[in-house]
């Protein structure tokens, strides 16, 4: 598969009053066409900053410290706005998290799909109407030129989602960043949202990007996996090498804590011990160690993300020094 998107040492960070919070430090990671690659981790681990920064879409008081973002073979992060709108939309989308929050309230479904429409693809009114209906339906919402005419605040949170993912499908992406496309929406419409992104991936060629801290739906659908914690990759590796093998003690917890439906009836869930730091950009050693059941001297080193067998990258000196024996005092 060819090469996609490819981000290097991406360093992202905030103006607090007094002081810069570094939120990521150092990602890495890429995607190759029509591939899913699932990020995964806690909440404040990074996921979303590192998805807002490949977009160009951070808040005032965040801004890209260092790294390059590669989409294509051109650096995102060196493009001014203008030349960013042109592939925005258009060659890389978004569905974002808060679907509530990301449609506006004061306008109808019809009237923001067709601005969108004739902004990115230059189509006069009466077909931008008829390629926003075609899409609607595209993605499996009912009598559509009905929803055209409503506001988001009558429609349900799966069927908002849908039009969300209707509108990041209007010029045909070659990769859409996907951050927690089912929070807030019961079972079964999760089930639903994601088997819609699948099939559309297989029918555009499309390359994925999916945000979650649901890790059942990582095994399910990712072709590989990014586990990040406290701003960094702490663990990467094909999906199904990460479930069988994973190296981290910190994703062996988060695997600890997930039951499945083959579990002996005795079995506990493993509790992941406090919390994620909030200042991590102090911490010179292992982000983890605080909560790690494995931590020794070594930990107090700065950790490199090493390959410890073909494809399969992790950041812990713990995992490095033989694949399950401690090290250190």
């Amino acid at each position: 598969m060819a090469l996609l998107l490819e981000v290097e040492n991406l360093k992202v960070a905030f103006q607090e009053e007094h002081s810069q919070m570094i939120s990521v430090d150092h990602v890495s990671f890429s995607v190759n066409t029509g591939e899913v690659l699932g990020i995964v981790g806690e909440s404040g681990c990074g996921k979303s900053v590192t998805a807002l920064s490949i977009m160009g879409l951070l808040s005032n008081n965040g801004h890209v410290v260092g790294g390059r973002v590669f989409f294509n073979g051109k650096d995102l992060l060196e493009m001014k706005e203008k030349e960013l709108d042109k592939i925005r939309g258009n060659e890389l989308s978004m569905v974002f998290q808060d679907v509530m929050n990301s449609l506006n309230p004061v306008f109808t479904i019809g009237n923001q799909m067709i601005e969108t429409i004739c902004i990115h693809l230059g189509y006069d009114k009466k077909s931008a109407k008829e390629y926003a209906v075609q899409l609607l339906s595209k993605v499996g919402l009912p009598d559509t030129k009905a929803i055209m005419k409503k506001y988001p605040h009558m429609l349900s949170g799966g069927m908002q989602q849908r039009v969300m993912i209707a509108m990041a499908l209007t010029c045909h992406p070659k990769l859409i960043i996907a951050d927690e496309p089912t929070t807030a929406l019961d079972v079964t419409i999760q089930l639903q949202i994601m088997k819609l992104l699948m099939e559309l991936r297989e029918e555009y060629n499309m390359s994925i990007i999916l945000i979650t801290h649901d890790i059942g739906l990582v095994a399910e659908l990712a072709d590989r996996v990014v586990v990040m914690y406290a701003g960094e990759c702490i663990e990467e590796a094909p999906v199904d090498i990460l479930f069988e093998k994973p190296a981290h003690p910190y994703t062996q917890a988060l695997l600890g804590s997930v039951p499945g439906i083959h579990d002996d009836k005795n079995r506990k869930l493993y509790a992941i011990s406090g919390s994620v730091p909030e200042k991590y950009q102090d911490l010179q050693g292992c982000r983890f160690a605080e909560r790690c059941p494995h931590v020794s001297i070594k930990c107090i080193e700065q950790q490199q993300f090493m390959e410890i067998e073909d494809r399969h990258l992790v950041r812990c000196q713990y995992a490095q020094a033989g694949k399950g024996e401690a090290v250190g005092a």
